[in-house]
């Protein structure tokens, strides 16, 4: 990575590098962060930070040993803990003239084209003034609905580096990295695509306090780097993590950037927007879609579920509906696709040309 030269980073905190234990801030490592995020700045580099610990703190303060499974519990407790979270990072940016603004979102705050164009230029407008974000999930009001959750701050902030275009996301947590744990047992440097056998080396989480683990890093970095945006997994523990990796020092797990990066439209329909239905397609569709940057026909669809009409947003799996192939906006309803499969004759030999999902509207995933 090059030094500095106005890049956009978007640095992840997790709960395990704040805290010293469950509702105690580790204040030495987070002046420590402070630190290496003024470098950063002064590098002309624009940051933006997720930080994790609103619902660890809260718990402290409740005199609470373990993650609530109730979610009014971690409502409760997200109130709490925000407060005393955004006030100890206001204090330790002081002394290096860094003003901070705290952003809370839901997954509706970004999957609303209306909010997600709104919420873009608020960042531009923060940073162009040096004002460093601070963002995390309102779990006081998502943890309600968990539809409306983003899982954990590893995939938002994903989503924050994508909506942002930012040029690298670093999640800073208490992995050292992706380790090979069939193999040499040590970090992986470098993931140029992840693939079955990158996700099969995952796990989850054992902290009190934390959700997600390797294996929502690992979903994490697939988003950002469909985006053009480098990810790093490393040590927040490590001496001047920031700064070594801006220097191109090899630290942790680098997942590399897509070579084609999508544009700003292609980016929304593939990782924001709540899809209303599924459309299943066979394998010659699939390759199609994949290879050739086709149109999805009705000659390829193979079912239909949920109720969706023209114009809304979709999500295109594979036969066995096991994974998701694509996300578009549908140019045809459910009820007028389940008309052309259950007629007599095929949509293929009746010559139907009509358009299930087109390309333009279409977003691989």
């Amino acid at each position: 990575m090059a030094k500095g030269d106005g890049r956009r980073v978007v640095v992840k905190i997790g709960t395990g590098v704040l805290t010293r234990g469950v509702g105690e801030l580790d204040t030495d490592k987070m002046s420590a962060i402070c630190y290496q995020i003024a470098d950063a700045k002064s590098r002309g580099c624009e940051v933006i930070l997720v930080s994790s610990g609103a619902v660890g703190l809260g718990m402290g303060k409740l005199g609470l040993k373990s993650r609530p499974k109730q979610i009014s519990s971690v409502q409760k407790c997200a109130a709490v803990g925000q407060g005393i979270l955004i006030e100890t990072w206001a204090d330790l940016f002081e002394p290096h003239g860094i003003t901070v603004a705290q952003l809370l979102i839901t997954r509706d705050d970004v999957d609303s084209l209306t909010r997600h164009k709104a919420m873009r230029d608020l960042l531009n407008d923060l940073l162009e003034d040096g004002i460093l974000p601070i963002i995390n999930e309102n779990d006081s009001v998502s943890a309600a609905e968990l539809n409306i959750k983003f899982g954990d701050n590893d995939v938002l902030s994903s989503l924050v580096a994508t909506l942002s275009k930012a040029d690298s996301l670093m999640i800073l947590s208490t992995a050292p990295g992706l380790i090979d744990m069939k193999g040499t047992g040590k970090v992986i440097p470098l993931v140029e695509k992840v693939t079955p056998e990158v996700r099969a080396m995952a796990c989850g989480t054992t902290s009190a306090t934390a959700v997600g683990g390797m294996i929502t890093k690992i979903k994490a970095a697939e988003i950002a780097t469909s985006s053009g945006c480098d990810v790093f997994i490393a040590s927040g523990s490590e001496q001047r993590v920031i700064g070594r990796i801006l220097d191109g020092e090899s630290v942790g797990t680098r997942f590399a950037a897509s070579k084609k990066s999508k544009s700003s439209k292609k980016r929304w329909l593939a990782h924001f927007g709540r899809t209303i239905g599924r459309i299943s397609v066979d394998e010659g569709a699939e390759k199609a879609l994949r290879e050739k940057g086709s149109s999805l026909l009705p000659a390829g669809v193979k079912g239909v579920w949920n109720n969706f009409s023209k114009g809304d947003l979709v999500e295109i799996v594979n036969l066995d509906k096991n994974y998701v192939i694509a996300r578009g906006i549908a140019e045809m309803g459910s009820e007028e696709i389940e008309k052309i499969l259950s007629s007599n004759c095929a949509a293929k030999k009746c010559g139907h040309k009509d358009v299930v999902v087109h390309r333009d509207h279409l977003a691989l995933v």
